[in-house]
């Protein structure tokens, strides 16, 4: 077994699109971009179970993209910023010295998540061991393991959805909610709702804590560049801090893929792909693509913004942008107020499907000015 980021430039290497017995991979940054910009070649349609609204093309997509996007908007999503930061604040505080930085990312994404929500903090230690479980699923390729994973957090979500009282979340304000169908408006089904909480958390939990051990990692092995982000804490200049995040991801993004499902023959990069045919989008690869963003490993925030395509493109791309964002940014600030990162040992990284590294155990030290 090898790495999600090594497989990517060894296969973007032979080619932008291959072929297995069972799908067709996209790896090239252009290729990329083509397949997530053209939904009526390439269907979001890929799974038997609903899945509102990453699963859905066209009409309807649109209409419960509209709901999705009344809870993540900026007006909605920026005034939890201070919150996040005093939670990843805190939380870093009672690391210790010597911690490894993917449990800090968990705990950061557990609890802003809940924060974001109002879940009950009694959901805590559920949702970390869901994640460990969720991660460890996903390692094993065992199909169903996964399976039961799945389940077992829709199961969280459904006595959350019951039992939540709380009429300023959005998790009860969902219960209340409407989508347009036929011209009209009619309540959003619990199912529906389950759905919507499952898109906005299930996968969000895992990439965000491998998320922050990455960010981890590079302060750790980039120090000047860690001073410069300090400075710009400093400042107070936040965009340089999030086009910094953009761009630490996308040299070693942990949001590996996509799948789609072509209605119709087409051809990328000179492959015939007929129509029928399971895509997989490898947004790994396509991030570290040397035909768009020269060498990978180059730090360039403002050259490769671009070309960027850590949350992904086209009428798919990320609703919760925003959220992430300003959740990565809070971890971000703790570490880089927290004095300078050194790792204390190896690294490992992940290996196929999963993206990011399997621990990475650092100390911090004081800082030199």
């Amino acid at each position: 077994m090898t790495d999600a980021r090594t497989l990517g430039d060894t296969s973007l290497r032979r080619c932008p699109v291959t072929h297995d017995d069972s799908s067709w991979t996209v790896w090239g940054n252009e290729e990329a971009r083509l397949v997530a910009n053209d939904p009526e070649t390439f269907s979001s349609h890929v799974s038997k179970h609903l899945n509102v609204p990453n699963g859905m093309d066209g009409d309807e997509h649109r209409r419960f993209r509209t709901v999705i996007e009344r809870y993540l908007s900026d007006d909605v999503i920026v005034p939890l910023y201070p919150g996040f930061e005093e939670l990843a604040t805190e939380i870093y505080a009672s690391m210790g010295d010597s911690f490894n930085a993917n449990d800090f990312g968990r705990l950061v994404a557990v609890r802003c998540q809940s924060q974001w929500l109002k879940w009950p903090a009694s959901y805590e230690n559920e949702l970390l061991e869901w994640i460990t479980e969720n991660q460890a699923a996903t390692r094993s390729g065992d199909k169903r393991r996964t399976k039961a994973v799945a389940e077992a957090f829709t199961d969280i979500v459904r006595r959350i959805v019951t039992t939540h009282e709380d009429d300023e979340s959005p998790t009860a304000k969902l219960r209340h909610d409407t989508v347009e169908e036929n011209g009209e408006q009619r309540p959003l089904a619990k199912e529906e709702i389950v759905s919507i909480l499952r898109n906005w958390t299930s996968g969000d939990l895992g990439s965000i804590a491998y998320s922050i051990g990455i960010v981890a990692h590079f302060l750790a092995t980039h120090h000047q560049i860690a001073a410069d982000l300090r400075r710009y804490d400093e400042q107070g200049n936040t965009d340089a801090l999030d086009r910094a995040l953009d761009e630490i991801l996308r040299i070693d993004d942990p949001f590996i893929s996509n799948r789609r499902k072509t209605t119709k023959q087409v051809t990328i990069a000179g492959q015939e792909i007929p129509a029928g045919e399971k895509v997989v989008i490898h947004w790994t690869a396509a991030n570290r693509d040397p035909r768009a963003v020269g060498y990978p490993d180059a730090y360039n925030p403002e050259g490769n913004a671009a070309h960027n395509l850590v949350y992904g493109s086209g009428p798919h791309v990320c609703p919760g942008r925003t959220l992430s964002t300003l959740e990565l940014r809070a971890a971000l600030v703790a570490l880089l107020r927290g004095g300078n990162l050194v790792l204390t040992g190896e690294a490992p990284r992940e290996e196929n499907p999963v993206g990011g590294f399997a621990s990475v155990p650092v100390r911090r030290t004081a800082t030199n000015h």
